[in-house]
């Protein structure tokens, strides 16, 4: 399946069901509105699920890793040895989103979209596309074609997820440097400055992040991505696995199935996918705002609100995996709260 064949096949989601769902929290034993967020959510999982009878009984978080050339130029505190470690570490359940996931009843896939050394683990949905990318300071992270296939990667697993009974897809990644080339993408996107996009990580030190932002500021001076071009921008200055969430996102509108967003990266590879198609919105939801400096700045540019603001920004999906508590809470209401008319209660009006 061809990537513009997937941007085609992208339909807006079903009004019917969202209308349905809205009166039946309308009519609810409760103050109008009074759950907030949660209430916004439920009608947009209703939309995206085209049905009023909301399920998440079966999710997935996908983790797509991958390495980022870009860590030669000294942008993070740590080795890109740690990428392999990692995702293997998933493979055994041995990482944070996977100890959260078990507690969530949720099913963490691995995914090795381009880590630089192979990979070996019985649950790693082995697709490299390349061995990390290249170093962007010195020329494009990955070829066009590299980047279109990395984005399929995505929409395949969207696809197969679906077909293996999953009503909700989570956004992870892991990858030693990902912060910088999802900066580079966030700043060309929304012509924000650099310095503005860019945080210290997984804890660099002021000398650290200088390195970070001038390896960011050169990247883009060496290539120009053109921001009314997505796909050029995630080609030159991006990562595999910010291609990899990309077509998460957009296969999952396209088999109409939602798709729950990490954090920053996460946010980035988002905005990618409703540039490529704004009716990719419909189908995405935020579940924390994370602690990066651009992590707000993301939601508004995506018209999301988010579910927690915890300070997180450690990735894998973690998340996204924290933001399903309050969904489940919010279904589990949905579904058995009693209406004003079982109560004998008036119902609530909406006042002006």
């Amino acid at each position: 399946m061809t990537l513009s064949r997937i941007l085609e096949g992208i339909r807006p989601a079903d009004e019917a069901a969202k209308a349905q769902a809205c009166q039946r929290l309308h009519d609810m034993g409760k103050p109008l509105g009074s759950l907030g967020v949660l209430e916004e959510d439920l009608i947009a999982l209703a939309g995206a699920q085209g049905t009023p009878d909301v399920d998440l009984s079966r999710r997935r978080v996908a983790v797509f890793c991958a390495d980022n050339g870009v860590v030669a130029q000294g942008v993070t505190q740590c080795g890109q040895e740690v990428t392999a470690i990692v995702t293997e570490n998933l493979a055994r359940r041995a990482t944070t989103v996977c100890i959260m996931a078990d507690h969530s009843n949720c099913d963490v896939l691995p995914i090795n979209i381009g880590v630089a050394r192979p990979v070996s683990g019985e649950k790693i949905l082995q697709r490299p596309i390349r061995m990390g990318t290249a170093d962007m300071t010195r020329e494009p992270a990955m070829t066009p074609a590299e980047c279109e296939a990395a984005i399929l990667v995505g929409v395949e697993t969207a696809l197969r997820s679906r077909e293996e009974g999953y009503r909700i897809l989570l956004t992870g990644e892991m990858g030693i440097g990902n912060t910088t080339s999802s900066s580079a993408v966030a700043s060309v996107l929304l012509g924000t400055p650099v310095e503005e996009m860019t945080g210290r990580g997984a804890g660099l030190s002021s000398e650290g992040l200088a390195r970070k932002i001038g390896a960011i500021r050169t990247a883009i001076a060496l290539h120009a991505p053109d921001p009314a071009n997505p796909l050029d921008v995630l080609s030159k200055v991006g990562g595999l696995d910010l291609a990899g969430m990309v077509g998460l996102c957009l296969g999952g509108a396209y088999c109409r199935t939602p798709v729950l967003l990490d954090g920053f990266i996460s946010n980035v590879a988002a905005l990618i996918a409703v540039r490529l198609c704004p009716s990719v919105s419909d189908y995405i939801l935020a579940s924390h705002v994370s602690a990066e400096p651009a992590g707000r700045r993301l939601l508004e540019a995506l018209g999301k609100k988010p579910l927690l603001c915890a300070e997180m920004r450690l990735g894998e999906g973690t998340g996204a995996v924290a933001a399903l508590g309050p969904l489940d809470l919010m279904t589990a209401v949905y579904r058995e709260m009693l209406c004003f008319d079982e109560i004998g209660v008036d119902h609530y009006e909406t006042l002006v």
